[in-house]
């Protein structure tokens, strides 16, 4: 048998590649259309929990696209309390193959992917169904995937407005300095869930929660305004999709199981199910489906991390990486 190679992207590497914005957008993006267009394979993410006292778990993501020849297998550790440790909450490794044969392709450090792709899901969230004219973010949590919610919100928007609130005085303070160096504009910490998000036109909760607690309150949101949910535990009331004029998922097939997500109380209870949904995401970055049709209109956006994102992202990454001389050629077999 020949010898069989892969690439191996570690973390460095992936700094140097110095993606742009418009660069991880569009191969998210790219991941979306293939999805809108059934050309994809998507499995429901499972979930290891080793032992409920460590307060982490393992997500395990699995996908296919079709249009890149690729099918990849991300795992990636959730873990709330790492920041006491000074490690990153989340952290993950992402493995390609060739769907053909099975073979492996690449292995990647994806943790600043997870971050990067996140960020993206939720801009491209809001490019289809925020108002074109908005303006002012409030943006609950400080983790590592928020600052790429806000960084590439603002590529979009141009926000006017930028607050933030987090659990932690010195998590939030230490996420706006950061904000406000690199996008050049003032960043508003809020002390309080309310002051951040009443009245924004984009609200976007990343919260971290132990368990879950309805912190965020319906009335707070504005009509025709866009939420955008994805804390593992729900920090939502059961009354948010009642005002909602339009329910968007990334993909329902995770969407409807699994113990986590920001609406998990919302599907067990039947609030939200197939005939009230608008759509996945995908369905309207192919056109199948309309996104925002009037200013009016108040839309929830629900993502719960897809496995495409991860695989068109990392396309995109061992691209650049080869145009760059980048990573490194391990032996396999």
């Amino acid at each position: 048998m020949e010898p069989v190679w892969f690439t191996f992207l570690n973390g460095a590497d992936i700094e140097r590649l110095e993606l742009t914005d418009t660069e991880i957008l569009d191969a998210v993006e790219d991941g979306l259309r293939a999805q809108g267009l059934g050309q994809t394979v998507i499995e429901p993410r499972v979930h290891l929990m080793p032992d409920p006292a460590f307060n982490g778990h393992f997500n395990v993501l699995r996908g296919y696209i079709a249009p890149l020849a690729l099918a990849g297998v991300k795992i990636v550790g959730d873990y709330v309390d790492n920041h006491q440790a000074g490690l990153p909450s989340e952290m993950a490794l992402l493995n390609l193959f060739d769907p053909r044969s099975g073979m492996p392709v690449a292995v990647l450090d994806a943790t600043a992917l997870t971050e990067m792709r996140t960020g993206a899901l939720t801009a491209l969230g809001a490019r289809h169904l925020a108002r074109p004219d908005a303006k002012v973010l409030g943006h609950i949590g400080a983790r590592a995937t928020s600052y790429w919610n806000v960084r590439l919100l603002d590529r979009i928007f141009d926000l006017s407005e930028i607050r933030v609130h987090s659990r932690r005085p010195e998590s939030r303070e230490a996420f706006a300095g950061r904000l406000a160096e690199e996008l050049g504009k003032p960043v508003v910490v809020t002390e309080d869930w309310q002051s951040c998000v009443e009245g924004a036109d984009i609200v976007v909760e990343a919260s971290r929660l132990r368990q879950p607690e309805p912190l965020l309150r319906t009335e707070w949101i504005s009509p025709g305004a866009l939420v955008v949910p994805y804390g593992t535990n729900s920090a939502v009331e059961l009354t948010l999709t009642d005002i909602m004029d339009k329910i968007v998922v990334d993909d329902w097939g995770q969407a409807h199981a699994g113990p986590f997500g920001a609406l998990r109380a919302h599907v067990d209870s039947g609030r939200l199910n197939k005939t009230n949904l608008h759509g996945e995401l995908g369905e309207i970055v192919a056109g199948a489906k309309p996104g925002r049709e009037s200013a009016e209109e108040t839309i929830l956006f629900w993502h719960r991390g897809l496995s495409l994102s991860d695989i068109a992202l990392a396309a995109a990454m061992l691209t650049k990486a080869a145009e760059r001389g980048l990573g490194q050629r391990l032996r396999f077999a």
